[in-house]
Parts: structure tokens; C-alpha cells; sequence
């Protein structure tokens, strides 16, 4: 997250749920996450609907935004479209990237859905956003087998072995691989990452990374520039645009997807 100027309520509502996701988003806790939807069995839904469906939400972590997402997907896949107008699965990408803030609409709370990711059973790093107040109700950060620095992993054990507090980057990343959508590689790595701050922008956590991290990490960089910097009040004509985004569906992730 990019913190800028903030005042009164909005500071507020962004510190108090990072509060709660500090506090409860523990080992077990994702463990327990990844057995309840992992299995993507809770929804039967095409993907425009579910871009659609972001209309319904205000993301309670962001500080830049206080219109629904769905705006802000439009909005960054049409500033990758321009800068990359031969990659097409960039641009789907940067339409689908937030879609796994769903689960906020089937009653998940937003602490265990948005916000900047970060791994679990290891050391909290200091680059997490409000690392210094946030951690102090978090039973992992005083337990001796999580708080070193590598925790239960092994060095450059590579971030696909790692366990990230639980979210819609992990959420949209399993929905896509149990649907066996076609994104490239480097596209569903963007989806996976694109909310670990602490990694892409603060180069924290590089001890747990292996070479394919390394070959990925500037295509979640690149893709951090237009998820951070396309928000603006200027909306898109989404009507105009949906023909266009949805070619992209039917191609790379078409028909009704199991949630």
C-alpha cells in the first residue's frame, strides 16, 4: 500500500482493519482459509458477473479509493492496455486482479479479504504497513517456532511453498488454477503477489525466495505501477468498454467458473 496524506475517518478506517488482520491472521487461521475455499465450492459465476459484482464493494483497506472496484479494475487494465497493447492476457489481468474481493460479499469480513499481504510462520518484517502497533494481539509473533527469521520454511524455499495471510490475491490465484484458465504464468504470479508490499516494494522476504521469484518479481512490479497510479476520479465507460474485455474472457478464462 502506498500511504499519502490521510485525515480523520478514512485514516481510521484503513489503520482499524489492518488492526484486525494483524491480529487474527495467524498460521492456523490461513491454514483453516485454505481448506474453506480452496476447493472453490461456493459459487457458480462467469467472470464479467463477478467483475460486475465489485460494484457492491468499497474497499475498506484502501486509502485511494471510495468508489466500487469494478471502476478501478476498468481503470487499470485500460493503463496496461495502452502501455502494453500486444498483451492482451496483461490487460485481462489487470481487469480480473481484485475480483477475489468476492468473498466479502459471501460474508467474509474485509480483514480476511483486502489489504497488503504478508507470509505467516515466520518474522513479521518491518515493512508490513503498521508493523509497530498492529502485531501486538498476534499469538504468532511471540511464538519462537514463527518469529525468526525463517520460521517454519528453509531458505530460498521459494514463495509458492510459503503460506501469505489470507486474501483475494490467494483466492483469485486458486479459483484460476481449479478452473485451469489459460493466463500465462507470469500473469497468475502477478494475481498471487500483487498485494505483497513488504516483497515488491520494500524488497523484504528475499531470503524465502527461489529463482523463479527472481524471474517474476519485475512483472509484479510492472504491474504495481498501473494498480497503484490508474485510480483516479475520472471513471471509465464501462459499457463501452465490456465487448472488448470480455473477447478476453472468452479466450483465456471463458464459460461459468467454480468459486
Amino acid at each position: 500500500m502506498k500511504l499519502g496524506p490521510l485525515s480523520g475517518g478514512l485514516i481510521d478506517r484503513v489503520y482499524n482493519t489492518y488492526k484486525l488482520m494483524h491480529t487474527h491472521q495467524t498460521l492456523d487461521f490461513v491454514k483453516k482459509k485454505h481448506c474453506e475455499w480452496s476447493g472453490c465450492g461456493h459459487a457458480q459465476m462467469k467472470m464479467m458477473e463477478a467483475v460486475m459484482s465489485l460494484d457492491k464493494l468499497v474497499d475498506e483497506s484502501d486509502p485511494d479509493v471510495d468508489f466500487p472496484n469494478s471502476y478501478h479494475a476498468f481503470q487499470t487494465a485500460e493503463g496496461i492496455r495502452k502501455e502494453h497493447p500486444d498483451k492482451d492476457w496483461f490487460h485481462l489481468v489487470g481487469l480480473i486482479h481484485d475480483i477475489g474481493k468476492n468473498v466479502a460479499l459471501w460474508g467474509e469480513p474485509q480483514w480476511a479479504v483486502v489489504g497488503d499481504t504478508f507470509p505467516v510462520g515466520c518474522r513479521f518484517q518491518d515493512s508490513i504497513v503498521f508493523r509497530d502497533s498492529t502485531f501486538v494481539d498476534n499469538p504468532d509473533d511471540k511464538n519462537p517456532a514463527y518469529n525468526s527469521e525463517c520460521g517454519i520454511y528453509k531458505p530460498n524455499c521459494g514463495l509458492s511453498t510459503v503460506l501469505m495471510s489470507w486474501g483475494h490475491d490467494e483466492y483469485l490465484y486458486r479459483v484460476m488454477k481449479f478452473n485451469k484458465c489459460t493466463i500465462p504464468e507470469e500473469g497468475l504470479y502477478m494475481i498471487r503477489f500483487h498485494s505483497f508490499y513488504p516483497w515488491h516494494s520494500h524488497g523484504d522476504y528475499m531470503h524465502l525466495c527461489d529463482d523463479s521469484d527472481l524471474r517474476f518479481l519485475p512483472w509484479v512490479r510492472e504491474f504495481n505501477k498501473f494498480d497503484l497510479y490508474t485510480k483516479t476520479a475520472e471513471l471509465p465507460d464501462v459499457e463501452n468498454l465490456k465487448p472488448y474485455y470480455q473477447s478476453l474472457i472468452d479466450k483465456y478464462c471463458p464459460g461459468v467458473l467454480n468459486w
